[in-house]
Protein backbone atom coordinates (compact mmCIF):
# COMPACT_ATOMS: atom_id res chain seq x y z
CA UNK A 1 0.00 0.00 0.00
CA UNK A 2 1.24 3.40 -0.79
CA UNK A 3 2.21 5.18 2.49
CA UNK A 4 0.71 8.89 1.70
CA UNK A 5 -1.66 11.01 2.92
CA UNK A 6 -4.63 12.83 0.22
CA UNK A 7 -3.36 15.64 2.05
CA UNK A 8 0.47 15.45 0.93
CA UNK A 9 -0.57 14.14 -2.45
CA UNK A 10 -2.47 17.02 -3.35
CA UNK A 11 -0.60 19.49 -2.00
CA UNK A 12 2.67 19.57 -4.80
CA UNK A 13 4.21 23.15 -4.96
CA UNK A 14 6.19 23.78 -8.23
CA UNK A 15 9.02 25.03 -6.21
CA UNK A 16 11.64 24.61 -9.07
CA UNK A 17 11.79 24.94 -13.13
CA UNK A 18 14.50 24.22 -14.84
CA UNK A 19 16.10 20.30 -14.07
CA UNK A 20 16.09 18.26 -16.93
CA UNK A 21 13.41 15.79 -16.49
CA UNK A 22 13.67 13.77 -19.89
CA UNK A 23 15.68 13.29 -23.15
CA UNK A 24 15.47 12.26 -26.75
CA UNK A 25 19.01 12.36 -28.55
CA UNK A 26 19.18 11.54 -31.69
CA UNK A 27 16.04 9.65 -31.51
CA UNK A 28 14.21 7.98 -34.56
CA UNK A 29 11.01 5.41 -35.17
CA UNK A 30 9.47 3.24 -37.88
CA UNK A 31 7.15 0.77 -38.36
CA UNK A 32 6.87 -1.90 -40.15
CA UNK A 33 4.46 -1.73 -43.17
CA UNK A 34 3.19 -4.12 -45.95
CA UNK A 35 5.60 -2.64 -48.57
CA UNK A 36 8.27 -1.76 -46.20
CA UNK A 37 9.05 0.66 -43.99
CA UNK A 38 7.29 3.42 -42.91
CA UNK A 39 9.57 6.39 -40.93
CA UNK A 40 7.47 8.35 -38.45
CA UNK A 41 10.02 10.76 -36.49
CA UNK A 42 13.48 11.47 -37.18
CA UNK A 43 16.69 12.76 -35.79
CA UNK A 44 14.48 14.26 -32.66
CA UNK A 45 17.18 15.91 -29.90
CA UNK A 46 15.08 17.46 -27.35
CA UNK A 47 15.39 18.69 -23.29
CA UNK A 48 12.42 18.62 -21.52
CA UNK A 49 12.73 20.25 -18.01
CA UNK A 50 10.79 19.64 -14.73
CA UNK A 51 7.16 21.35 -14.32
CA UNK A 52 7.13 23.04 -17.95
CA UNK A 53 4.01 22.92 -20.32
CA UNK A 54 5.28 21.73 -23.76
CA UNK A 55 2.92 21.81 -26.77
CA UNK A 56 3.68 19.65 -29.98
CA UNK A 57 2.00 21.43 -32.82
CA UNK A 58 2.66 19.55 -36.76
CA UNK A 59 0.71 18.11 -39.46
CA UNK A 60 -1.21 14.86 -38.97
CA UNK A 61 0.91 11.85 -39.04
CA UNK A 62 4.25 13.61 -38.31
CA UNK A 63 4.69 11.62 -35.62
CA UNK A 64 3.23 14.09 -32.44
CA UNK A 65 1.78 10.81 -31.14
CA UNK A 66 5.04 8.76 -31.59
CA UNK A 67 6.70 11.20 -29.39
CA UNK A 68 4.61 10.44 -26.32
CA UNK A 69 4.55 6.73 -26.95
CA UNK A 70 8.31 6.84 -26.81
CA UNK A 71 8.54 8.43 -23.52
CA UNK A 72 5.49 6.86 -21.74
CA UNK A 73 7.65 3.28 -23.14
CA UNK A 74 4.99 1.97 -25.06
CA UNK A 75 7.80 1.14 -27.82
CA UNK A 76 11.38 1.59 -28.07
CA UNK A 77 13.27 4.15 -30.64
CA UNK A 78 14.34 2.40 -33.89
CA UNK A 79 17.61 4.41 -33.45
CA UNK A 80 18.44 7.31 -30.40
CA UNK A 81 17.93 7.25 -27.08
CA UNK A 82 14.87 8.49 -24.67
CA UNK A 83 15.95 9.02 -21.17
CA UNK A 84 14.11 9.69 -18.01
CA UNK A 85 15.77 11.10 -15.11
CA UNK A 86 19.34 9.98 -16.79
CA UNK A 87 17.79 6.46 -17.04
CA UNK A 88 17.74 4.85 -20.79
CA UNK A 89 13.69 4.33 -21.09
CA UNK A 90 13.92 0.63 -21.36
CA UNK A 91 10.01 -0.08 -20.69
CA UNK A 92 6.86 1.36 -19.59
CA UNK A 93 7.46 4.88 -17.73
CA UNK A 94 5.39 4.31 -14.63
CA UNK A 95 6.49 8.03 -14.34
CA UNK A 96 4.21 9.04 -16.86
CA UNK A 97 0.08 9.34 -17.13
CA UNK A 98 -1.73 9.62 -20.49
CA UNK A 99 -5.21 10.91 -21.60
CA UNK A 100 -5.89 10.90 -25.29
CA UNK A 101 -9.07 11.94 -27.27
CA UNK A 102 -11.04 9.03 -25.89
CA UNK A 103 -11.69 9.51 -22.25
CA UNK A 104 -12.01 5.66 -21.29
CA UNK A 105 -14.27 5.96 -18.60
CA UNK A 106 -15.74 2.75 -17.15
CA UNK A 107 -19.42 2.83 -17.90
CA UNK A 108 -20.61 0.87 -15.13
CA UNK A 109 -18.22 2.75 -12.26
CA UNK A 110 -19.58 6.00 -10.97
CA UNK A 111 -17.37 9.36 -11.27
CA UNK A 112 -15.86 8.54 -8.11
CA UNK A 113 -15.37 4.94 -8.88
CA UNK A 114 -13.72 5.51 -11.69
CA UNK A 115 -11.25 7.81 -10.32
CA UNK A 116 -10.59 5.43 -7.76
CA UNK A 117 -10.09 2.77 -10.06
CA UNK A 118 -5.73 3.81 -10.21
CA UNK A 119 -5.72 3.91 -6.45
CA UNK A 120 -7.75 0.44 -6.06
CA UNK A 121 -5.24 -0.65 -8.89
CA UNK A 122 -2.25 0.28 -6.28
CA UNK A 123 -3.54 -1.36 -3.29
CA UNK A 124 -4.51 2.06 -1.48
CA UNK A 125 -6.80 1.25 1.71
CA UNK A 126 -10.19 2.31 1.33
CA UNK A 127 -10.76 4.81 3.64
CA UNK A 128 -7.04 6.57 2.58
CA UNK A 129 -8.79 6.55 -1.19
CA UNK A 130 -12.14 7.65 -0.67
CA UNK A 131 -10.16 11.13 1.15
CA UNK A 132 -8.15 11.25 -2.47
CA UNK A 133 -10.75 10.71 -4.75
CA UNK A 134 -13.26 13.46 -2.48
CA UNK A 135 -10.30 15.60 -2.50
CA UNK A 136 -9.69 15.30 -6.40
CA UNK A 137 -13.85 15.48 -6.89
CA UNK A 138 -13.53 18.96 -5.25
CA UNK A 139 -10.27 19.95 -7.09
CA UNK A 140 -11.88 20.05 -10.55
CA UNK A 141 -15.48 20.89 -9.72
CA UNK A 142 -17.38 17.69 -9.53
CA UNK A 143 -18.52 17.99 -6.05
CA UNK A 144 -22.31 16.68 -6.81
CA UNK A 145 -21.95 14.42 -9.40
CA UNK A 146 -19.55 11.67 -7.34
CA UNK A 147 -22.44 8.92 -7.70
CA UNK A 148 -23.16 10.04 -11.36
CA UNK A 149 -22.37 7.50 -14.14
CA UNK A 150 -20.85 8.24 -17.59
CA UNK A 151 -23.91 8.43 -19.46
CA UNK A 152 -25.52 10.53 -17.15
CA UNK A 153 -22.99 13.69 -17.29
CA UNK A 154 -22.02 15.92 -19.92
CA UNK A 155 -18.84 15.66 -22.23
CA UNK A 156 -16.73 18.11 -20.17
CA UNK A 157 -17.82 16.31 -16.78
CA UNK A 158 -16.74 13.32 -18.62
CA UNK A 159 -13.22 14.95 -19.38
CA UNK A 160 -13.31 16.26 -15.91
CA UNK A 161 -13.70 12.90 -14.70
CA UNK A 162 -10.58 11.92 -16.44
CA UNK A 163 -8.25 14.33 -16.04
CA UNK A 164 -9.13 13.94 -12.04
CA UNK A 165 -8.31 10.11 -12.93
CA UNK A 166 -5.28 11.04 -14.39
CA UNK A 167 -4.18 12.99 -11.33
CA UNK A 168 -5.24 10.32 -8.87
CA UNK A 169 -2.80 8.12 -10.47
CA UNK A 170 0.14 10.40 -9.46
CA UNK A 171 1.99 10.57 -12.33
CA UNK A 172 5.22 12.93 -12.27
CA UNK A 173 4.59 14.28 -16.22
CA UNK A 174 0.89 14.24 -17.92
CA UNK A 175 1.18 12.31 -21.82
CA UNK A 176 -2.12 14.40 -23.28
CA UNK A 177 -3.06 13.14 -26.90
CA UNK A 178 -5.39 16.06 -28.21
CA UNK A 179 -7.80 15.08 -24.74
CA UNK A 180 -9.90 18.31 -25.90
CA UNK A 181 -10.63 17.85 -29.61
CA UNK A 182 -13.93 16.62 -29.08
CA UNK A 183 -15.49 19.66 -26.70
CA UNK A 184 -17.04 22.87 -28.21
CA UNK A 185 -15.18 25.92 -27.73
CA UNK A 186 -16.25 27.25 -24.74
CA UNK A 187 -15.66 23.54 -22.77
CA UNK A 188 -12.30 23.25 -24.26
CA UNK A 189 -11.50 26.82 -23.36
CA UNK A 190 -12.41 25.87 -19.86
CA UNK A 191 -10.54 22.66 -20.03
CA UNK A 192 -7.35 24.15 -21.49
CA UNK A 193 -7.68 26.39 -18.57
CA UNK A 194 -7.80 23.95 -16.02
CA UNK A 195 -5.35 21.79 -17.18
CA UNK A 196 -2.74 24.65 -16.87
CA UNK A 197 -4.23 25.37 -13.37
CA UNK A 198 -3.85 21.86 -11.90
CA UNK A 199 -0.71 21.38 -13.35
CA UNK A 200 0.65 24.38 -12.08
CA UNK A 201 -0.70 23.56 -8.56
CA UNK A 202 0.83 20.18 -8.46
CA UNK A 203 3.93 20.82 -10.15
CA UNK A 204 3.11 18.48 -13.05
CA UNK A 205 5.17 18.51 -16.33
CA UNK A 206 3.21 17.99 -19.67
CA UNK A 207 3.40 17.43 -23.05
CA UNK A 208 0.43 18.13 -25.20
CA UNK A 209 -0.03 17.38 -28.60
CA UNK A 210 -2.56 19.33 -30.52
CA UNK A 211 -3.20 20.21 -34.19
CA UNK A 212 -4.85 23.89 -33.03
CA UNK A 213 -2.25 26.91 -33.23
CA UNK A 214 -4.89 28.74 -30.70
CA UNK A 215 -4.48 26.17 -27.93
CA UNK A 216 -0.82 25.57 -28.56
CA UNK A 217 -0.15 28.99 -27.78
CA UNK A 218 -2.75 29.57 -24.89
CA UNK A 219 -1.33 26.47 -23.31
CA UNK A 220 2.03 26.24 -23.58
CA UNK A 221 5.32 27.31 -21.76
CA UNK A 222 7.23 26.17 -24.94
CA UNK A 223 6.21 25.06 -28.12
CA UNK A 224 7.28 22.37 -30.47
CA UNK A 225 6.54 22.60 -34.10
CA UNK A 226 7.03 19.83 -36.42
CA UNK A 227 7.54 18.87 -39.81
CA UNK A 228 5.58 16.78 -41.96
CA UNK A 229 6.56 12.82 -42.21
CA UNK A 230 9.17 11.71 -41.09
CA UNK A 231 8.81 13.73 -37.96
CA UNK A 232 11.65 16.40 -37.14
CA UNK A 233 11.82 19.37 -34.80
CA UNK A 234 11.12 21.86 -37.40
CA UNK A 235 11.76 25.03 -34.21
CA UNK A 236 10.92 24.98 -30.58
CA UNK A 237 9.40 28.68 -30.08
CA UNK A 238 9.07 30.19 -25.89
CA UNK A 239 5.78 31.10 -25.57
CA UNK A 240 6.97 34.30 -23.59
CA UNK A 241 3.28 34.59 -22.02
CA UNK A 242 2.90 35.15 -18.08
CA UNK A 243 2.91 32.28 -16.31
CA UNK A 244 -0.16 32.99 -14.11
CA UNK A 245 -2.27 33.63 -17.61
CA UNK A 246 -6.01 33.81 -17.95
CA UNK A 247 -6.57 31.79 -21.27
CA UNK A 248 -9.86 33.61 -21.02
CA UNK A 249 -8.92 37.03 -21.56
CA UNK A 250 -5.59 35.95 -23.75
CA UNK A 251 -7.29 37.36 -27.25
CA UNK A 252 -7.54 40.87 -26.35
CA UNK A 253 -3.10 40.54 -25.27
CA UNK A 254 -1.13 41.69 -27.98
CA UNK A 255 1.52 39.75 -26.93
CA UNK A 256 -0.70 36.11 -27.57
CA UNK A 257 -1.79 37.84 -30.99
CA UNK A 258 2.05 38.05 -31.95
CA UNK A 259 2.99 34.93 -30.71
CA UNK A 260 0.21 32.84 -32.55
CA UNK A 261 0.84 34.46 -35.95
CA UNK A 262 4.19 33.22 -35.52
CA UNK A 263 3.21 29.49 -35.32
CA UNK A 264 0.52 29.99 -37.75
CA UNK A 265 3.57 31.16 -39.84
CA UNK A 266 5.30 28.27 -39.52
CA UNK A 267 2.60 25.77 -40.27
CA UNK A 268 1.98 27.12 -43.58
CA UNK A 269 5.38 26.66 -44.22
CA UNK A 270 5.05 22.57 -43.37
CA UNK A 271 1.68 22.83 -45.61
CA UNK A 272 3.60 24.22 -48.42
CA UNK A 273 0.43 27.09 -48.28
CA UNK A 274 0.82 30.61 -49.82
CA UNK A 275 0.76 33.74 -48.47
CA UNK A 276 -3.36 33.82 -48.91
CA UNK A 277 -3.60 31.06 -47.20
CA UNK A 278 -1.99 31.89 -44.13
CA UNK A 279 -3.28 32.34 -40.43
CA UNK A 280 -6.67 31.39 -41.23
CA UNK A 281 -7.22 33.32 -44.41
CA UNK A 282 -9.62 32.38 -47.30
Amino acid sequence: MREASSAHALSMPLDAVGEVLATFEGVSKSFPTPSGVLPAVQGVDLEIRRGEIITILGPSGCGKSTLLNMLAGVFAPSGGRVTYRGAPVTGLNRNTGYMTQNDHLLPWRTVAANIRAPLELKGWARSEAGRRVEALIATVGLTGFENSYPSQISGGMRKRTALARLLAQDPETLLLDEPFVALDAQLRLAMQSELRSLSRRFGKTVLFVTHDVDEAAGLGDRCIIFSKRPGRIRTIVDIGLPADRSLFHLRQDSRYARISAVLWDYMAKEADLGDGQQRGQP
